[in-house]
């Protein structure tokens, strides 16, 4: 059975990259353009693991994230951050958070796919 990807950022560029990427490699790809729509998609779609953006209107990554970890229902469903920030402080904030992993933008296709079979696993 695919594993399903729950993908949220505003851009669009960076969501058909995602979606290009995560369905050449077998996954099934639910999209979102930001917080307040990917915890609305979370509801109907039980991924397997969550990618996300960090700065997206309405709803940014923590927030979103922290929406996520409130529910007994996704509190283990693997969590990683894409973005273009490498600070440390945010890096902190999101895993505080419940984030758990980091990938910085532009995103490597391989790595990015390794780092969902290791969440996965």
């Amino acid at each position: 059975m695919k594993k399903k990807v729950l993908t949220v950022d505003d851009s669009r560029t960076i969501r058909n990259m995602l979606l290009v990427t995560l369905n050449n490699a077998g996954f099934e790809t639910i999209q979102a353009e930001d917080g307040v729509e990917g915890l609305e998609v979370l509801e109907g779609c039980n991924p397997d693991v969550i990618v996300t953006d960090i700065n997206m209107p309405r709803l940014d990554g923590f927030g979103f994230i922290e929406g996520v970890r409130k529910n007994d229902k996704y509190r283990a469903i693997p969590i990683l951050v894409l973005t273009t920030e490498s600070d440390a402080e945010k890096k902190n904030r999101a895993r505080q958070a419940g984030a758990t992993g980091w990938i910085v933008k532009p995103f490597d296709p391989t790595k990015l796919i390794d780092a969902i079979e290791r969440v996965t696993a």
